[in-house]
């Protein structure tokens, strides 16, 4: 970028933005300038705070005016890279988090209309207060902002009862890449007006519009709740006691997580505070939520009976139902600490994919025997949301093993599982996007024709290229 560019943008942003909306400082861009893994660093020119739609309105249009790209950013709690600056420094990066206001709260309607800056727990706990319930539920809910959320359409653990973030969504406002302000802050559950706009920005990482406000889809808030920590011999029974689950719990049935023994141990080893909930050791453990918001029908006897059919079935080796709050949290504690037991056993080459569920259990033989043969002494840490197919088929490297020398082959054993995965009818990115980590991934495995229909719409919304650049798309269509 032309010095003379930089010139003018600069001072204006600044002036405009104010202290606390601009800054240039070394250790305040740290943090922003790299993901949360830390496997990509970036540079930036600043970091822009806005505090309004009209003062993020205003800094794309000087941006777009100058030619400089802007890379937005949440809680930076995403794990593809989409949310860091790349190349020599010629981005800004736009954060948020001052834009974090609960604008209204309609229980009737069972909305929520929130800024972009709001903190996932923040929102959920608003909606405790109103007793309503707004369902997201993520390991990073503690920090992940909306804005975020939304635009990489994450997932979570209760994705098989509510869906995913884009089905949360009744309507939302962005800035677009010409600093115009499109209000779609709608809370209507039908309005068959013509092309249904925000889906085109869910999912869309930035690279399409800036979302600075969102309304939301509220539920009753659940009033009864029963939680099961459950032993099973296989991912084949996981997917057999998940038929049953549906056929007995029906729409009760909110979560159905898988863990392995191994995913367990390294929990139990690495995060203080932890126990096993069950006597004995078993190969593979469900974790299985049931909820309600009427306590009509306790939900504790139907998941007893449940657990008693299931194991008359064959299909349960043991099982712990939670007594207390105290108890279910324990359970959750176990599955959302995986990831950071992980961390402890030194490198881990990550997988986030889907198949359907029908497909899971065949996908894990033959993934695992696919690494395996491979990768002599690799430990395979495959756990996730069996309910609706999501499995982060992570591999933790053998014991003794040099790290860097591991890590070094994450690209090639991406390629053999994401393979499987997609000839399996399948995703190699289930719910953490693509980012920088997964664009030469889109280009080879998504057809001619999906890759010439994002392209088109990136240069039709953004036609200088300048939301989040690198992202997506492979790097020759931007």
């Amino acid at each position: 970028m032309a010095n003379a560019q930089m010139a003018k943008a600069i001072p204006a942003l600044a002036a405009a933005l104010g202290p606390k909306g601009w800054s240039e400082d070394a250790a305040a861009l740290g943090p922003h300038l790299v993901d949360a893994r830390e496997r990509y660093k970036g540079k930036a020119l600043g970091l822009a705070r806005p505090k309004s739609t009209e003062e993020v309105a205003f800094v794309v249009r000087i941006c777009a005016e100058h030619g400089i790209g802007i890379v937005p950013q949440g809680g930076n709690t995403g794990l593809v890279g989409g949310a860091t600056p790349q190349g020599p420094g010629n981005e800004i990066l736009i954060q948020l988090g001052r834009m974090n206001r609960i604008l209204a709260l309609d229980a009737d309607n069972d909305t929520m209309t929130v800024e972009a800056g709001c903190v996932l727990a923040d929102i959920q706990a608003a909606a405790e207060r109103a007793e309503r319930l707004f369902p997201l539920r993520l390991a990073s809910e503690g920090s992940a902002q909306i804005g975020g959320v939304l635009s990489t359409n994450a997932g979570g653990n209760a994705v098989l009862r509510y869906g995913n973030a884009r089905e949360l969504v009744l309507g939302l406002e962005v800035v677009l890449a010409d600093g115009s302000i499109w209000n779609g802050l709608r809370g209507l559950r039908k309005d068959n007006t013509g092309y249904d706009l925000k889906q085109l920005f869910i999912g869309a990482e930035g690279t399409l519009g800036i979302v600075t406000a969102a309304v939301l889809k509220l539920f009753p808030a659940p009033r009864d709740t029963a939680t099961a920590f459950a032993a099973i011999s296989d991912p084949k029974a996981a997917i057999e006691l998940l038929r049953l689950a549906k056929a007995e719990a029906g729409a009760h049935l909110t979560a159905f997580e898988l863990l392995p023994r191994i995913g367990l141990d390294f929990v139990l080893t690495h995060i203080p505070g932890t126990r096993d909930p069950l006597a004995a050791r078993y190969d593979w453990y469900a974790l299985l939520e049931c909820t309600s918001p009427s306590m009509a029908s306790p939900l504790q006897p139907l998941l007893v009976a449940l657990l008693e059919k299931a194991n008359a079935l064959g299909l349960l080796q043991d099982a712990a139902i939670a007594e207390t709050l105290e108890q279910k949290n324990a359970f959750w504690r176990l599955r959302d600490s995986l990831p950071e037991a992980q961390k402890q056993e030194g490198g881990s080459i990550k997988h986030d994919v889907s198949v359907p569920v029908s497909k899971l259990p065949e996908f894990m033989d033959r993934a695992t025997a696919l690494v395996t043969e491979k990768l002599p002494g690799v430990r395979v840490v495959a756990f996730g949301h069996a309910g609706d197919g999501n499995l982060h088929f992570n591999l933790s490297q053998p014991e003794g093993a040099n790290k860097e020398t591991f890590l070094a082959k994450w690209e090639s054993v991406n390629r053999w599982v994401h393979d499987l995965a997609v000839e399996m009818g399948g995703s190699f990115a289930a719910e953490h996007g693509v980012g920088q980590m997964k664009r030469a991934a889109l280009a080879h495995y998504k057809s001619e024709t999906e890759i010439a229909l994002m392209t088109r719409l990136k240069r039709t919304l953004d036609p200088n290229a300048l939301l989040n650049p690198g992202k997506i798309l492979p790097p020759r269509d931007d």
